[in-house]
């Protein structure tokens, strides 16, 4: 069963031009949008831990792991595993994920997901192999 779908958890919403975050329920679905700029809120994930606002350099690396479309939840979907996926929180990891992107033709997303940018993860997506003729 999801952990969260019966424990009232909060989905997290982040404005990051703003660099506010907000917490709101699950059930009203409704468009959330920033009260400093009127923007539009992303959603960040149950299990995102905001960064302080002054800290520009953590907050571009928010920016970077949302735009490639992922989230800061346990798993890609409900978070039910008790592994939390790994998500870059300093400038260095973001570059040596992207690096590590370009040198071995991958996503930018799967490579941000790895916790070491250079192994390969039981959950990254793997090409499948040849078929046998």
């Amino acid at each position: 069963m999801c952990y969260h779908a019966f424990n009232g958890a909060f989905r997290h919403y982040v404005c990051v031009g703003c660099r506010l975050s907000f917490k709101g329920s699950t059930w009203p679905i409704r468009k959330r949008v920033c009260p400093g700029c009127r923007g539009q809120l992303a959603f960040a994930g149950y299990d995102f831990a905001a960064p302080r606002r002054r800290d520009t350099k953590a907050w571009s690396v928010v920016a970077a792991v949302l735009a490639e479309g992922l989230t800061y939840d346990h798993r890609p979907g409900c978070g039910c595993t008790p592994l939390p996926s790994f998500r870059p929180r300093t400038r260095s990891q973001l570059r040596a994920r992207r690096r590590a992107a370009e040198r071995q033709g991958l996503p930018l997303s799967v490579a941000l997901a790895r916790r070491d940018a250079l192994t390969p993860e039981s959950r990254d997506e793997q090409p499948s192999p040849p078929a046998a003729g």
